[in-house]
């Protein structure tokens, strides 16, 4: 007999491509292309094709582990629980609900986000939660937010992409991070649109680019002040549609102006020949969009660099137009929708804000709490990570590896061991795992129900597809158990349709309102882009009150067999924002006028280098999942440091040799990679591995003061060459 085939969706990056699982014969489930679905239509990249590999049991934890003489070994699910429950109370009892944190994941579904940042205001009390998230997008989100009022990482779908005239990619390699996404920047090509790459290394995408820009590290600022410059001294501002749909326009352009071209080509490296073709290329087409990613955005001035990038669309006309806007390619599976119900240290579902009294009395309404319970913001990532073992006693972390993936790590992994207790959920023994006092295996995406949302804005339906194996429980259901054990025995269901039933109650007439949105529609639809608010039946219809908003499906049958009651329309959810007006109180964007600034750390005489970090397309993230992945390892087995050939011969350096790179936090080791791909003064380093190649070790944790991002993308280091120990081969 053939076994059905689930359709569900990619766990790992935000384009959350279609695929399909199909349980095996004989064990194990096979992973096939799913061409229905609009973003990948089919194809899928490695990480996608190999991911079944991680639900195998020898890939993955499917017991819990407590530590006992220094040691993690087996126990069982009530022992397990009933550790962490107590040492929670017992911390929160010595030293207050604020000495407990909660670090989440951008991988978490919506429900277990949601799940999460309640449990920690409800259940623990605690206003001490974030999490990775705050790596990888918070400075676009935030600079989106001052921008236009809401911040959803494209305010179009993708297929507007290659119907656009031009299009600046900043500081993306999507080749290699969301290889499927490749091909609407083909098609834009093949349309007759451009392609701009900003980015310091010549990488395989910029290989595909029309135009490739390489500025200095931590430039990216300087660079679209410049292009402001150039597009208001050539005249090509659209003056219509800044008098129209902007405020904040003198300021920004005075701000632009003192950036003249000979001045920013000193300052990125880039010359003012190509500085002025950019322009042309940008502002000649009809339509055109900047996108951009974790280059401009992983800055201690992030923020202001992502809205110079925007001013340009603005004082261009290139936003809240058809095929035309500015967005940020999120990089995490649900990147998006973890970043909007609940687990960032300052936000409610819904994207709200946590200290505005209205969010706090709806959100406080649904919970069926005290609104003044509610404990008010909480530290960002990094500064919460900086605090344990300090005013943070205990941890319970879901779905994140910081012991890899944050930046000044080897403090970091000090910081977690000095704690009193930590916990942790993972599917995978990961390296911050392994430092627990109490490790839950729980389910990962093919073996649980859940919903996440894609870099679009698409809320979409992850589908189970086969059991988990025993031992393993679901994320939902340790917030449920633990919950009870401290002492809250209802508002945890574990459940997941149940849950996003409530997030869609907490969500209503919240910026990321998702009330609209049901597991039956997701199921039908290829995802729904929110804002979705929920249907209002009309006046005089039957309804009964707000419970009618969220429960009424279309056409559905009433008790008798009859016809039911018309049903009112269902909202078709939001493809594209910002058409008629922004979400801005008066409707109008809003231009930052940034100035630049240099980064937090410039190179000097005994640190002469800059270091960028980044990904490979064979790994994902802290790599916990894909270095379990046979394939993907022999593609990429482990770290090194890209360096230019002039460097290269002036360490002496051939190709493989171990080098040193050194900043003032720490020093890694790995292999030379020398190519010309790359600045002379710039060595780039991936950052999926632990140990002595951990990039991480080197970056530096400066913030930016708005969104709180630390400068993974900038640091001053050296390099020095590894001599081997003698009779090495």
């Amino acid at each position: 007999m053939e076994t059905a085939s689930t359709p569900t969706h990619c766990p790992y990056c935000a384009l959350q491509c279609g695929m399909n699982i199909t349980p095996l014969p004989r064990g194990g489930v096979e992973v096939s292309e799913r061409p229905d679905f609009p973003v990948n239509r089919g194809a899928l990249c490695g990480k996608g094709r190999t991911a079944a590999q991680v639900l195998s049991p020898a890939a993955r934890l499917t017991t819990p582990l407590v530590r006992s003489g220094g040691r993690l070994v087996e126990a069982g699910w009530e022992e397990a629980l009933d550790r962490i429950a107590g040492a929670l109370s017992s911390v929160r009892a010595h030293s207050g609900p604020d000495a407990l944190g909660v670090f989440g994941g951008g991988g978490l579904t919506n429900e277990k986000a949601y799940a999460l940042g309640k449990f920690a205001r409800v259940a623990l009390g605690t206003s001490q939660i974030d999490y990775n998230g705050r790596f990888c997008m918070s400075s676009a989100a935030a600079a989106g937010t001052r921008a236009f009022g809401l911040d959803r990482g494209l305010p179009f779908p993708l297929e507007d992409i290659p119907r656009t005239g031009c299009v600046i990619l900043v500081g993306s390699n999507l080749a290699e991070t969301m290889p499927p996404s490749l091909r609407f920047f083909t098609e834009l090509r093949e349309n007759g649109g451009t392609l701009i790459v900003v980015d310091p290394r010549r990488t395989r995408t910029a290989d595909q680019a029309d135009l490739h820009l390489a500025p200095r590290p931590g430039t990216d600022l300087a660079l679209a002040l410049g292009l402001l410059h150039l597009v208001i001294a050539e005249g090509r501002t659209d003056e219509e549609y800044i008098r129209e749909r902007t405020t904040g326009w003198e300021e920004a352009r005075a701000a632009a102006m003192a950036h003249w071209p000979e001045y920013v080509e000193r300052i990125t490296g880039v010359s003012v020949p190509l500085l002025r073709q950019a322009v042309r290329m940008f502002c000649e087409p009809e339509s055109a969009m900047v996108l951009t990613a974790r280059g401009p955005e992983q800055q201690s001035k992030g923020t202001d660099t992502v809205g110079a990038w925007i001013d340009l669309c603005l004082a261009t006309g290139r936003a809240g137009r058809p095929l035309s806007g500015y967005g940020c390619l999120t990089g995490q599976g649900n990147g998006q929708g973890g970043r909007e119900h609940g687990q960032k240290a300052d936000q409610l579902p819904g994207y709200r804000k946590l200290d505005d009294p209205a969010a706090r009395r709806h959100v406080a309404g649904v919970w069926g709490v005290d609104p003044d319970s509610l404990p008010g913001p909480g530290r960002s990532a990094y500064e919460l990570l900086d605090a344990l073992g300090t005013d943070i006693r205990a941890l319970l972390l879901m779905g994140s590896n910081p012991v890899v993936s944050a930046p000044r790590a080897a403090h970091v992994e000090e910081r977690l061991r000095s704690l009193d207790f930590l916990a942790v959920a993972d599917v995978v023994l990961s390296e911050t795992a392994e430092l627990a006092d109490v490790v839950l295996p729980v389910t990962q995406w093919a073996e649980e129900t859940g919903t996440t949302t894609s870099l679009e804005g698409r809320v979409l339906l992850r589908r189970q597809a086969v059991a988990p194996p025993p031992g393993v429980r679901s994320d939902l259901y340790v917030l449920h158990e633990l919950a009870a054990r401290l002492g809250v025995e209802k508002g945890f269901p574990t459940d997941p349709e149940a849950v996003f039933a409530e997030l869609r109650r907490a969500s209503a007439g919240g910026p990321a309102d998702y009330s609209g949105i049901t597991y039956r529609r997701l199921a039908e639809e290829d995802g729904v882009f929110w804002p979705c608010p929920a249907p209002v039946p009309a006046e005089g219809d039957g309804g009964d009150g707000e419970d009618a908003l969220f429960d009424v499906e279309p056409d559905a049958p009433d008790r008798d067999g009859g016809a039911a009651p018309a049903a009112p329309a269902v909202h078709p959810g939001t493809p594209r924002l910002f058409l008629d007006r922004f979400a801005t109180p008066d409707g109008r964007a809003r231009f930052a006028a940034a100035t630049h600034r240099a980064t937090a750390e410039e190179p000097d005489a005994e640190y002469p280098l800059l270091l960028t970090t980044g990904r490979v397309v064979s790994q994902y993230q802290s790599g916990a999942q894909t270095r379990r992945v046979a394939e993907l390892n022999a593609a990429a087995p482990g770290p090194f440091v890209e360096l230019h050939p002039r460097l290269a011969a002036r360490l002496g350096a051939a190709e493989g040799d171990p080098l040193a790179v050194v900043s003032r936090r720490g020093r890694a080791v790995a292999p030379a990679r020398i190519t010309d791909s790359i600045r002379p003064d710039t060595v780039f380093m991936p950052f999926h591995w632990p140990g002595e190649g951990r990039a991480n070790t080197l970056t530096n944790p400066a913030l930016d003061p708005v969104s709180r991002m630390p400068e993974f993308k900038s640091c001053a280091v050296r390099v020095e060459k590894v001599r081997r120990p003698a009779g090495h081969g």
